[in-house]
Formats: C-alpha cells, structure tokens, sequence
C-alpha cells in the first residue's frame, strides 16, 4: 500500500509534469512580453480546499523593482538545497528557460535587460486583481498573510503601520502573523491588533512575565472551507529580542516552541481538525527543521526569509510553501482533503507581473487615498543613478554600499555597518533616486546613525557573531538575516568554521593595513537594537549624501573574501 508520504512526492511530480504546479506555463512563454493576465491566472481547479498565501509585503503599496539574491548560501544539511541555490543553478534544477519570465522574476542575472521587457512587479492592487480572481474560482478560499506587512515605507512610518492595516483589511484576509509589526511597539501593536477583522494567530508569543500564551494572539483559528474543517496555527519570527530591539516589546517573549508547536497540532486535530496549515515566519529552513519534529502538520507557509519557491519543498508529509516577498508573488494551493487527511495538491506561484495584470480599482483608490498626504515628499526627486541598487544577498548590495559610503562620509567615520536586512526594493540604472526610494530601504523605527570607537578586536566579535547567526549549521541557531555590510573594511569569511574562526584577513581598505585588534576606529552604523541610541536618522544621512553625490555611480565591491569548503 502506498504511503501517503510517497503519495505527495507522486502528486507533485505528477502537477510539475503536467503544468499544474509551481509556475505553470508562464514559465516556458518566451522571452518577449507575451504575457496575458489570462495566462498568469490560470488554475485548473483540484480538490475542495484553497488556499492563498502572500508574505513579507513590506508595506509595499506600488509596483517595484526587485532583483533576487546572487547569493544565498546553505550550511549543514541544507547545503546545495533550495532555496541555497540561485541564478543559472537555480534554473536547471527547476527547469527555467533563460529569458523566459521566470528567469526574470525568480533569478538575478540579467536583471536589467530582462527588466525593460517585463517591467515592474507586484502593487497591492494587483495582487487584490489576483486574490479577486481566486476567490472567484473558489469562493471560500483562504487568504493568510506571513507577517511583515506593517514595516517598511515611508507611508508606514509616518501612518504608524495604520496605512497598511488600512489596505489589508481591504484585501480581506481571514489571518496574520507577524515580526517587523512590534517594532512599532507595544502598544500600537495592540491598537492595531484589536481593531483587525480577522485572526492574529502567534502560538509562540508568551507573556514574558507569566510565560504563558499572549492575551491578543490566538495560537490559531478554525475554519471550515469546503467541507473541511481547517486548522491555522500562527508561527511569528521567533526571535524577536535578538535581530530587534527588545525593549520595544518587552511584555512578550518569543522562541520556536517546538513542544507548544506539537501540543497546538494535537490539540486541533482533537477538535477535529482535518488539515493543519502552519502560517509561518520562522524563515525556510527553520520551517524545514520543523517539519521534521512536529508531526501532523499537513502544510506551512513560510516567510521571513524572502524565499520564493516554483514548487513545494516536501518533508515528511508536510509541504512547504515560499511566496517570496513585496508583493511579487502570490501562493495559490489546492488541497484535496478526504476523510481527515490531506491526500494531493497543486500548486501555483503566481508572478505579479504589473503590467500584465490589471490593478484593481477599487484597491487602488485605497492606496491612492494612503498615500495622497505624503505625495510631495514621496516623489522629491534626491538625485540620479547609474548604478543597479539591489539588496539582496548574503553579502554586500549595492544599496548597502551606497548607504555605508553616506555613513563614511557624512558622519566622518573609518568603518561603517549597516544590518543585512533583506527588505527594499532595486532601483534600475538611470532611474531618479526619490526620497521614498531611500526610505524604502532604510525605514524602520530605530533608525539613528551612530557614530561610535570600536577596537578592532571588537569589531572581529561583531562579524563573528552575525556570521554565525547566518552559518550556523543548525537553522534553529540562525537567528538573523543576512551578514553585516561593511563599508572602509575588508575581511576573509570561511562559512564552513566554526564560531570565532570564520573571520580573518581584516583590513582597513582607506590605507591597505591590518586591522589592529588593540586599536580603536571610528565606526558609523544604525539599527542598534540597544536603547538611548543617539544621531541623526539613517534616511536623512543618505539622501543629505546622495543631494551632494547628484549622480550615483558605484563600483563592483570586492571587500569580502567568502570561502565556502
């Protein structure tokens, strides 16, 4: 007899071969914008259940650029495994046509030539376009949102996260979890979390002082849909008070919470829950340890660390689910569920191509309304650039090295750091820099640049300890996101050390020496998690730095020597 685990992995070869999982047809259209909105929207309905997935919107309201990461490199386990793979590699194992539109929306290399065929990507319009035409085929399916949607824009700063809580309730959908949302705080969380028409689900946020569930976050949320009664088990990042300022939320505590994780599993399956869906924002490979520990989890929807996936990753008898980020795709699943137990699905990775699909009015006229108080400041022209601007990547962008080259420069520093955040969008060579450009990459609630001494020891304890939050071979021990971005300073990373042995070869790049560990250097950054911190916001740094540059033009950097075994 079969096994159901066996059953899935069938299923999904099945969907690929046939065109009804991962991203379908559309990937093999050709190169030149022969795209219709038919075409990306085209589902051939399957089983009683769907549901919908979108994760990581950073408060991206408009259509953008993105360029995906050049690199993203796996440890362990999870070395050579998706989502460690990108570029050329990363369209073999998945069968991507080069130039196709798949190569564009899921890959980096020729990003700005495919980009002048394709155009932009996502628009909360949009993507209410794509939930809109889901929700029309299969009317009772479910929307659930990964969290990092209350960050990330000037709209949201200034609105207090109440423009995008604004457009959501707009995109109706039926539950959330969370991360970069307590950034605003405590108590605006809560302002935000009481008034919210559907589910804030978190099984993993405690009260800090009793240790017991959260009063305002549900662990989950039952549905039925389809005939199927459903389970939604809520899974915010897990380690709020290491990659944030804790003392912005100090009443919750955090953490995966494997043995709660099991105990909600088992808890609704008694209620008689006949699919567990798992909406996450653990990151993919925590989700992906996870899966191999909790057992009864039929799907999760991960998020956090910005994967977009064109197929399922399988574990066990669980499927993982990766929608990417800002807006650029939306996840749609069908799941036939059968006398308790989910038994086959297709899948879908929808490609929000902005000029193939057309926006929804009425979203529109919501977004037009968020953002008309802010217009002027929004679209001030600061300056030019020559350059791609990109960030993503385990290293260095490109839009990180321009916002190190203003902390150099304008706070008169020898070394800069700026954190390896994976939220922002890219700017095309020749584009106008505008002030919510800059801000889209540097947004956040604690935003002051420092100016600071640190040792050169110090500053080796820095990198060796962002290193291992990216490499450590345990995901469970991955706790932020990608490596601090350096600007005046060099270094030689082997990520297959252990920690306090990755980092060597320190240099100081304006005379060429060694980084003396007894020696003290000036360094600008922002982001510190620690309170009280002092300086003048990252965002006015660089646009005062870009206003005197007028035109951007960046070289290749070339400062971090990364081993890999």
């Amino acid at each position: 007899m079969i096994s159901r685990r066996d059953f899935l992995q069938a299923a999904m070869a099945s969907a690929a071969l046939y065109g009804g999982s991962g991203f379908g047809n559309w990937s093999r259209l050709a190169a030149q914008q022969a795209l219709t909105q038919d075409d990306l929207l085209s589902f051939e309905k399957f089983g009683n259940v769907t549901l919908v997935h979108v994760t990581d919107i950073h408060a991206q309201l408009k259509p953008i650029w993105f360029r995906e990461p050049e690199i993203n490199l796996g440890v362990g386990k999870n070395k050579g495994r998706v989502p460690h793979i990108t570029g050329a590699e990363f369209r073999r194992f998945y069968g991507i046509e080069d130039g196709s539109p798949s190569h564009y929306a899921l890959s980096y290399d020729d990003f700005v030539a495919l980009g002048q065929g394709y155009g932009r990507m996502g628009g909360l319009d949009r993507v209410s376009t794509v939930v809109n035409a889901i929700r029309a085929d299969r009317p009772d399916a479910l929307l659930l949102d990964g969290g990092d949607t209350w960050h990330g824009s000037y709209t949201c700063y200034q609105t207090e996260g109440q423009d995008m809580v604004t457009a959501m309730n707009a995109l109706k959908p039926d539950a959330m979890t969370f991360h970069w949302e307590f950034t605003l705080g405590t108590q605006r969380v809560l302002e935000h979390v009481q008034s919210l028409p559907f589910a804030a689900l978190g099984q993993n946020i405690f009260d800090a002082e009793w240790d017991e569930p959260a009063e305002y976050f549900k662990p989950y949320e039952m549905f039925e849909r389809g005939g199927v009664k459903i389970a939604v088990i809520g899974q915010a990042f897990p380690y709020m008070p290491i990659a944030n300022p804790g003392w912005m939320f100090p009443e919750y505590s955090f953490g995966v919470r494997d043995e709660h994780m099991q105990e909600m599993v088992d808890e609704v399956r008694g209620q008689g829950a006949e699919l567990v869906v798992v909406l996450s924002h653990n990151g993919f490979d925590v989700d992906r340890k996870m899966a191999g520990i909790v057992s009864g989890i039929d799907v999760i929807l991960s998020g956090h660390t910005h994967d977009a996936l064109p197929e399922p990753v399988v574990v066990g008898e669980t499927i993982i689910i990766a929608s990417g980020s800002n807006g650029k795709f939306v996840s749609r699943v069908d799941l036939d569920v059968r006398d308790g137990q989910m038994l086959g699905f297709r899948h879908k990775l929808i490609p929000v191509f902005s000029d193939v699909i057309a926006p929804d009015p009425a979203m529109t006229t919501v977004i037009d309304e968020i953002r008309a108080p802010y217009l002027a400041d929004l679209e001030e022209v600061v300056g030019t650039t020559d350059s791609l601007l990109y960030r993503r990547g385990n290293f260095n962008g490109s839009w990180d090295d321009l916002i190190c080259q203003a902390l150099l420069e304008e706070r008169e520093a020898e070394i800069a750091l700026s954190p390896g955040v994976r939220w922002g969008p890219s700017l095309m060579p020749g584009d106008p820099i505008k002030r919510e450009d800059i801000w889209n990459v540097t947004s956040m609630t604690y935003g002051e640049a420092y100016r600071t001494e640190m040792t050169g020891e110090f500053l080796k304890i820095v990198l060796e300890d962002v290193g291992d939050n990216l490499f450590n071979p345990d995901p469970y021990y991955q706790q932020g996101g990608d490596m601090v971005r350096t600007g005046g300073l060099g270094y030689r990373i082997d990520i297959t050390k252990p920690q306090g042995e990755r980092i060597s070869d320190m240099t100081l790049l304006k005379t060429g020496e060694a980084i003396d560990p007894a020696h003290s250097y000036v360094v600008a950054g922002w982001a510190s998690v620690n309170e009280g911190t002092e300086g003048p916001q990252i965002w006015d740094v660089v646009e005062s730095h870009i206003r005197r540059m007028g035109t951007v033009t960046l070289d290749p950097n070339n400062s971090v020597q990364v081993v890999t075994g």
